[in-house]
């Protein structure tokens, strides 16, 4: 994008002419790289506008940095990772400084080596610190411009690194026609048409002669202040035209009249270097030696090249299109035969061994009709995208395959791959076009079952409930006759799907009627497996009552992870983790939570790490480990920013409780209220309402609690959902008077009890109880619930065991007794950070004669240091527990160079000089998370 020395002296000055604000943004950008800081700016206009112009300012001020430039091509928009490719390539003698996964992962992206495909997000942070390290030595400047015509992987990258530039001295200049999702929420600068004083200055300068006023302005209407629209309507045209105005076009919209010079030019060409034209418009790569040969096998000679303006392309080192809309108009305006022909002819050229991709692409445009040959050509380019985790890619080439298919059963069978690739991509209106493509026709069962499916994971997807756990299920039973193994996983996926929709599915998706069709299926092949017993247990707790399925579910539990792959644990580990849940078994969730969230990080699975850390997380909060908690919490709102994952703020909304911050617990939970109903996601309702009983019985304002926790057992088909709330509806009802709401939520708390009797269940249980009991059974309860708590990691619990002990000694006037537990649960509660609680046990031990330590009942929440940032205290979190710079580079989404920025400016701030010596400023370590 560097202007070329042979431009035009008028070119180099007159397309900056009117442009001083925007080359004042693009100086100050270049200023902060040099200083030691990173920007991503975002160039955006309507075509010929002079985008790429800004572009080639940036490359000649940009003195002392390095710069490095990609193109987006349309023609090559299909072709999985070519733009980055295209930008890194530069760089690529620096891949062995980066950790081995990143460097293995970007490798195998470039087809440099072969492997499994990578998350996509693994390949973002490996370019990120790609680079960082490119700009160690010298600031560095990346030009990407038309990236409307980037290949999908490669735009979604590049609008992960800019988002997650630090301290790189980097900068990330995009050029492009409209602001798309990918570059959402970067700094833009709208590049409009010129002033009317800055067009005529511009149209001078351009004719370097004097032009009738009339026609001046005439010209400076039809453009629309658009600098190539100015340069191509006086294209061609004579001075005597130019003189009196006749000849101009009028009335001509501004598409056609920057569009139609080119064609003009393309037109007025010789056949010989018209077609040479076309041919090189056919290719994008620029090679001009591929050109040369593709075109001397249709009978043109290099001569051609001499006869074609430089204005329109030039034929060097490179082959280079002047504009985009040049290059448009050698192709568009071919006919259909003559384009066939110039795509054979590039195949025919293309080496098949080294570049088997960009061949079966050039064949498919080439063949007029079906064609199986290329079909399977393209199939295979698309297993070698999505090797390359490159879904989008693969798609591409079995949409194409699929068009080129005259077999309908073989057509139905590709266009569905594409679509079952575009969903893994994301891509979900395309998915659904797909399956549009797909359905009309004649489908086998087979297909008609696949077809289903993919509908209902769309929905599941996009909506989590609603209509989701219905569609599953009739997926599920048209599978059963096929593919016993898949029909049995999509009935476990109904399932939960019914589950996580809860009171917002619809009639055909509710849990008895999905878990009663379950139990109607028969067994699957292998009963013993774990997904067929958790399936089983499931079904038989839903429909025949919560203590049918415990037995077979902790079968399940006790032999998860045995004989199972790395892969097949991470599948179903979601569904174990909630099962532990389910059964009250606290230290196999414990257990599950470490190995998700080591098996996410491990494997790179970003779609899972989301739910993984949210697991951790609630383990971590009953544990009363909050600061841990909320580091992780924080780490998932960098994955959801990542990722785009629409998980409801479940730990947040818990640890929000717990703190007793009513503004941010109001904030989280009305969103969630909200969002839960708009895409049918029952669960959320529940673990809403539930946070604001937790809340609102801390600070002591019962009658709120109650309501909350009503609500949230509102819907109570699903038993083993309301886990968390009982004990708060039971509480907050006994504090209002309501027996009788109590009541029944003591008697579904003792069914769940009566089936498991672990210590976790058990000692709610007797905490409840205990709160409708009077006399020495209360007390007897009480004692027991503190003795059960006692033996597990729920010190959240425990606390508020010995805090309602307490508060029930100091009503029976035993004041010593009473200040003895609300003194242990005071401590516990303020060591944790459970402000709302601890605030209430200081309250009733001041009451019952007892000191509080001079704090008033109120203490300093374990929180963050005020000096430092949330990404600063997350960073010194990590460093103070061993993790390495690359590490927690990995874990934020930044590059290693940003975390020590970031290190540097936290020793500075907390008074210290190593990493050793945050174990003593920052002591609320990070305990197995």
């Amino acid at each position: 994008m560097q202007i070329p020395p042979d431009v035009p002296g008028w070119r180099r000055a007159a397309e900056l002419t009117g442009r001083r604000a925007e080359c004042e943004t693009l100086d100050r950008l270049i200023g902060d790289v040099r200083g030691g800081g990173s920007q991503a700016l975002v160039v955006y206009g309507e075509p010929g506008v002079g985008k790429t112009a800004l572009l080639e300012y940036v490359a000649v001020q940009a003195r002392g940095c390095r710069v490095i430039q990609a193109a987006g091509i349309e023609s090559e928009m299909e072709l999985v990772y070519a733009g980055l490719h295209q930008l890194c390539a530069p760089v690529l003698d620096l891949l062995d400084n980066l950790p081995t996964p990143q460097r293995n992962a970007l490798r195998t992206a470039f087809g440099l080596s072969a492997g499994p495909p990578h998350d996509r997000f693994r390949v973002g942070l490996a370019v990120l610190s790609l680079l960082s390290e490119a700009a160690a030595t010298q600031p560095l400047i990346c030009l990407v411009d038309d990236l409307q015509w980037l290949d999908q992987a490669s735009s979604q990258v590049l609008g992960f690194v800019a988002r997650r530039l630090g301290a790189e001295s980097a900068g990330l200049v995009f050029a492009t026609r409209e602001r798309g999702t990918d570059l959402a929420g970067m700094p833009g600068l709208e590049v409009s048409g010129l002033q009317e004083t800055g067009a005529r200055v511009l149209l001078k300068t351009i004719l370097g002669a004097p032009i009738d006023a009339t026609v001046a302005d005439q010209i400076v209407f039809e453009a629309r202040g658009n600098p190539l629209a100015l340069l191509e309507l006086t294209r061609g045209l004579k001075p005597t035209e130019l003189a009196g105005g006749y000849g101009l076009p009028t009335g001509m919209p501004l598409s056609e009249g920057i569009e139609e010079p080119f064609q003009r030019q393309v037109d007025g060409l010789p056949p010989e270097p018209r077609t040479l034209l076309l041919v090189a418009a056919a290719d994008p790569s620029g090679d001009p030696e591929l050109v040369r040969r593709a075109a001397a096998r249709l009978g043109i000679g290099s001569e051609a090249a001499e006869q074609i303006d430089a204005d329109l392309a030039e034929f060097g080192t490179r082959v280079r299109f002047r504009h985009p809309l040049a290059r448009s108009a050698a192709y568009r305006g071919a006919q259909a035969h003559q384009r066939r022909e110039a795509h054979r002819a590039l195949a025919e050229a293309t080496d098949q061994e080294l570049d088997p991709d960009r061949c079966a692409w050039h064949r498919a445009q080439a063949v007029a009709g079906p064609d199986e040959d290329v079909a399977i050509a393209l199939e295979r380019s698309a297993g070698r995208a999505r090797a390359r985790g490159g879904l989008a890619a693969a798609s591409a080439f079995l949409k194409q395959a699929a068009m080129l298919t005259l077999d309908p059963e073989r057509r139905v069978d590709r266009a569905l791959a594409a679509a079952q690739a575009e969903l893994q991509a994301g891509a979900f209106d395309a998915a659904r076009d797909l399956l549009v493509m797909a359905e009309p026709g004649t489908l086998t069962p087979r297909q008609r079952a696949n077809a289903g499916l993919l509908r209902a994971q769309l929905a599941f997807v996009t909506h989590r409930g609603g209509e989701a756990p219905a569609l599953l299920l009739d997926a599920a039973k048209q599978l059963e006759p096929l593919d016993a193994a898949l029909s049995r996983a999509t009935y476990l996926d109904a399932l939960s799907a019914s589950v996580f929709a809860g009171r917002l599915a619809t009639p055909d998706g509710q849990v008895l009627r999905v878990a009663k069709a379950v139990r109607a299926t028969a067994p699957g092949p292998c009963p013993t497996a774990v997904p067929d017993l958790l399936l089983e247990g499931m079904a038989k707790a839903l429909d025949l009552g919560y203590a049918a399925g415990v037995p077979v579910l902790q079968k399940a539990l006790a032999v998860f992870g045995t004989e199972m792959t790395e892969e097949e644990e991470l599948r179903w580990m979601w569904l174990a983790a909630v099962t532990a849940i389910r059964v009250w078994d606290d230290r196999r969730w414990d257990r599950l939570g470490i190995r998700y969230l080591e098996l996410a990080r491990k494997t790179g699975a970003l779609s899972e790490l989301p739910l993984a850390l949210t697991h951790r997380a609630h383990s971590l909060l009953f544990a009363g480990e909050l600061s841990a908690a909320e580091s992780l919490i924080d780490e998932l709102r960098v994955v959801q920013e990542a990722t785009g994952s629409g998980l409801a703020p479940y730990g947040a909304m818990v640890l929000a409780a717990l703190r007793g911050d009513e503004r941010r617990v109001e904030a989280l939970t009305t969103a969630t209220l909200h969002e839960a109903a708009e895409r049918g996601e029952g669960i959320g309702i529940t673990f809403a309402e539930q946070a604001r009983a937790t809340l609102n019985n801390g600070l002591g304002q019962y009658e709120k609690a109650v309501v909350a926790g009503q609500n949230s057992v509102a819907y109570d088909k699903d038993l083993a959902a309301l886990c968390w709330a009982l004990p708060e509806v039971i509480e907050a009802a006994v504090r209002t008077g309501m027996t009788e709401v109590a009541a029944k939520a003591y008697d579904q708390l003792s069914e769940m009890a009566r089936a498991v009797g672990s210590d976790w269940v058990l000692g709610i249980q007797a905490r409840s109880r205990a709160l409708i009991t009077e006399g020495e059974e209360a007390d007897s309860l009480y004692r027991e619930a503190i003795t059960r708590f006692d033996g597990t990691r729920l010190r959240v619990d425990l606390a508020r065991a010995h805090l309602l002990y307490g508060e029930w000694l100091r009503r029976q006037r035993r004041r010593n007794d009473a200040r003895r537990h609300l003194g242990t649960a005071h401590t516990l509660l303020l060591q944790m950070g459970v402000m709302a609680f601890a605030e209430r046990a200081g309250r009733e031990l001041r009451a019952a004669g007892g000191a509080t330590g001079g704090t008033g009942g109120r203490s300093v929440v374990p929180e963050r240091s005020e000096n430092l940032t949330p990404q600063e205290v997350q960073i010194a979190r990590m460093a103070r527990d061993g993790l390495t710079n690359p590490e927690i580079a990995s874990r934020l989404f930044i590059s290693a160079r940003t975390v020590q920025y970031h290190l540097r400016k936290v020793f500075t701030k907390l008074g210290i000089t190593s990493r050793s010596q945050l174990e003593g400023v920052l002591p609320d370590r990070l305990i197995n998370a």
